[in-house]
């Protein structure tokens, strides 16, 4: 009971960081949709938003939210030492770090994610390009990272579930 009252705790938590950063699982939904319309026509948002939650109820997918936010926010606070400060503040692009953090959600449905997190995270539609504006103060170094990720695992875990149904 302990661990299954861990996990909703995690998740929860998880959920309610990415909320508090301005992401909505709508958000995540719409670039799921944006993955795979062209694959599945008929493919509807609520799908999307089940395949969404179904990834965020992963714990290294919440353990990865937590992590990635919490630096987030250390960094728009100034409280990282130098030079990790000032790397992520800048979001630079040799840093490569918030990427390998993204990787681990990626991962969790299959090598697809790995071409479906590169599309995205590439093209920025949606809330990715939002997060990607500093032009706020904001610093989403890992959080967009993140996002893109979730999309493509969720993107991911849909088109093994499609394969898998028309078997």
């Amino acid at each position: 009971m302990e661990n299954k009252q861990q996990k909703d705790i995690s998740e929860q938590i998880a959920r309610q960081k990415l909320k508090e950063r301005g992401v909505e699982i709508e958000d995540i939904a719409e670039l799921v949709m944006y993955l795979q319309n062209k694959y599945f026509p008929d493919l509807t948002i609520e799908e999307c938003i089940e395949s969404v939650n179904r990834v965020l109820a992963k714990r290294e997918v919440q353990n990865a939210i937590v992590t990635g936010i919490q630096l987030d926010e250390l960094a728009e606070k100034g409280l990282l030492d130098e030079p990790l400060q000032s790397t992520i503040a800048r979001d630079e692009s040799l840093y490569g770090i918030d990427e390998i953090l993204a990787f681990s959600i990626v991962n969790v449905y299959g090598s697809i994610g790995f071409t479906n997190y590169g599309y995205i995270d590439k093209q920025k539609p949606g809330i990715l390009a939002k997060l990607n504006d500093h032009s706020n103060g904001s610093c989403h170094t890992f959080l967009d990272d993140i996002v893109g990720a979730i999309a493509a695992a969720a993107s991911s875990r849909h088109a093994h579930r499609a394969a898998h149904e028309s078997q």
